[in-house]
């Protein structure tokens, strides 16, 4: 997942955002044959990234093992980029568009209010609708209705070098005070940086105000809560990380360094997700992969939290092959699909019975982040979920590097919010 969720915030907000209508096939004509066979071709478009995309384009394709008469289409598009180009095909007529899109959690409501979506009640696509962890179909509906099916959940973690912390002789930090007395001892003992802290995107913001007790927004009092005192402490506290240099930070190309940094054993701690997982033990720090550690997040004062993310399935609502895109979104979320890709992916399953499978039941890291994903904040399922990251993606990188101040931060992202917003927010 999660290469630039912000950077998605900022294209999306250029893409179009016409009203939905039905395209042309796209090569993607078809439907049931008769006796009720699934033909024609379903054009997937997988937002997985660089370790993910060879597993989802093998299982992918498996469908037409299922379903001998269907072609599926896979495409691997930029996570950072699917968003606004799903909008700008949809937006112009459907050409272009994708049968199924894979999306993050929090595009399910922005698309499904403008209407490029098709309603998934009632279809194959939902089957076996009660074996979904509540959290997860949470936030696939909009309005009653649900738009998607829940394919991956997660949150974040810490992620620290096992042989790195025993070196310095400290134990994974539970807060953000100890992960500054462990950072300095991490320097003296072994020269490294403790925590790289990525500046980039806006997901990183969302521990440090959590953890001051508090949110980007009170959906039931529908009033902008990110400039209330815990969102300006959630500012100071990450600022003030790196200038005690228990954190080096970077406002470009965060990705790549933070990845970069973690593998290499240039530093000893990232914040990072299960998405990850696959990509850090390919670096030379984790030739052991037991090396590897997660813990929960670091607390801030009020406690600790960590964001619930993850990926959904959605059905582009002018598909000319609705019946085989239904179809295709159940069997990529299916109880067969998520073992394989908790398996060799160690992504977390948003089916339950999924972690009774003995292989998912063993994979440490899986049991850690279930644990993590239970206690995980929902975010806002708003149709501006996702635009809420762009004044945060403004505002996060200016702030680490000292180029505002954290109450001018939180300030600018608050006016931000209550324009974006409509209603009677306050």
């Amino acid at each position: 997942m999660r290469r630039g969720i912000a950077a998605t915030a900022l294209v999306a907000a250029m893409a179009l955002a016409a009203t939905a209508c039905g395209g042309d096939d796209g090569g993607s004509g078809g439907d049931k044959k008769s006796g009720g066979k699934l033909s024609g071709t379903v054009t997937y478009w997988d937002t997985s990234n660089e370790a993910e995309k060879g597993t989802y384009k093998e299982l992918a394709l498996g469908f037409e093992k299922k379903h001998p008469d269907v072609k599926v289409n896979y495409v691997n598009v930029p996570f950072g980029e699917a968003l606004a180009k799903f909008k700008n095909a949809a937006g112009s007529g459907g050409s272009g568009a994708p049968d199924v899109l894979r999306t993050e959690v929090a595009w399910t409501q922005d698309l499904a209010n403008i209407g490029y979506l098709a309603p998934l009640d009632g279809t194959p696509a939902l089957a076996d609708q009660s074996d979904y962890l509540p959290k997860a179909l949470a936030g696939a509906k909009f309005k009653g209705k649900t738009y998607a099916v829940p394919q991956v959940i997660d949150t974040l973690g810490l992620f620290y070098n096992k042989k790195m912390l025993k070196d310095a002789g400290v134990q994974p930090p539970k807060d953000w005070t100890e992960l500054k007395a462990a950072a300095k001892k991490i320097k003296e003992k072994t020269g490294r940086t403790g925590l790289y802290l990525r500046g980039d995107d806006a997901y990183w913001y969302l521990p440090f105000i959590y953890g001051e007790g508090g949110d980007l927004l009170d959906t039931g009092a529908k009033k902008v809560t990110i400039d209330d005192e815990p969102g300006i402490k959630a500012f100071a506290t990450a600022r003030d990380l790196v200038i005690s240099k228990a954190a080096e930070t970077d406002a470009t190309d965060g990705w790549d360094n933070m990845q970069n940094a973690i593998k290499n054993g240039d530093v000893a701690m990232t914040i990072n997700g299960p998405w990850a997982i696959e990509d850090t033990l390919a670096g030379k720090a984790f030739k052991d992969k037991s090396n590897l550690g997660v813990v929960p997040v670091p607390a801030g004062s009020k406690g600790q939290g960590a964001p619930q993310g993850g990926q959904n399935l959605t059905v582009y609502a002018g598909s000319k092959n609705l019946d085989a895109s239904y179809a295709f979104a159940q069997y990529m979320s299916s109880a067969e699909v998520q073992a394989k890709t908790t398996e060799k992916l160690s992504l977390l399953p948003t089916r339950t019975s999924v972690y009774s499978n003995k292989s998912v039941a063993a994979n440490p890291n899986v049991k850690f982040f279930k644990a993590a994903v239970d206690k995980a904040v929902e975010r806002p399922w708003i149709p501006e979920g996702n635009s809420l990251f762009q004044a945060i993606l403004v505002q996060f990188p200016n702030v680490l590097t000292g180029k505002t101040s954290p109450e001018k931060a939180a300030k600018s992202a608050g006016d931000a919010y209550r324009k974006l917003l409509k209603g009677d927010w306050k």
